[in-house]
């Protein structure tokens, strides 16, 4: 898909009146990007909050949402390692669900992850994907987003954000049953449904500082 056609998908979902911006400026900074095969626009977290991102997604005729408890959602920002390029659109290559991690701990795929020559997606890069390709989120087939976390003075919160798909129990309620569901898991624990999203690489526009 063109980078041309993923705007138009991000407008569609209602990108322009969620950050202000306009159509035309949006497309113009899509313009000057690189339009290289297989890479995915992703929202940097300074056009947008993952929690306005994450209302934009879309599972059959399911609205995303945010858990309930996740209240401090804006307080997780990227991990040491990982430096976003600037702009408020940039690109991702060679993206990977990371099933072959299903099971593993966050505290043990991130490593694994890196020793691969990769870097974990950002919770803003793994709803900017599922915005291109919602069918990337599968029954048993979903994956958390581990380059997100809180700061919690000198460590990390022990939670890890994660996109899934919601069963509609508890205090998601019957009607987000099937919806693709915001949340998070410990940082420590694993999860047989759950593998770790990861890209090749991240860029921006060659005139980009």
């Amino acid at each position: 898909m063109s980078l041309t056609q993923q705007l138009d998908r991000l407008l569609e979902a209602g990108l322009a009146e969620v950050t202000g911006a306009s159509p035309a400026e949006l497309a113009a900074h899509v313009a000057a990007l690189p339009d290289e095969p297989d890479s995915v626009l992703a929202v940097h977290p300074a056009l947008a909050t993952a929690r306005q991102l994450a209302l934009m997604l879309r599972r059959h005729d399911k609205p995303g949402f945010v858990v309930h408890d996740m209240t401090d959602l804006e307080q997780f920002t990227p991990i040491e390692g990982v430096v976003l390029p600037d702009g408020p659109l940039y690109l991702l290559h060679e993206l990977d669900r990371g099933d072959d991690m299903r099971n593993w701990s966050p505290d043990e795929a991130l490593p694994a992850i890196r020793e691969r020559g990769r870097s974990p997606l950002t919770v803003h890069e793994g709803i900017s994907w599922l915005l291109q390709d919602p069918k990337v989120l599968e029954p048993n087939h979903c994956f958390m987003t581990i380059a997100s976390r809180k700061p919690k003075g000198k460590t990390l919160d022990a939670r890890t954000p994660a996109l899934w798909i919601s069963g509609g129990t508890g205090h998601d309620g019957p009607a987000n049953r099937g919806a693709p569901k915001l949340g998070w898991c410990w940082a420590g624990n694993r999860h047989t449904w759950l593998g770790f999203a990861s890209a090749r690489q991240r860029t921006s526009s060659p005139g980009a500082a």
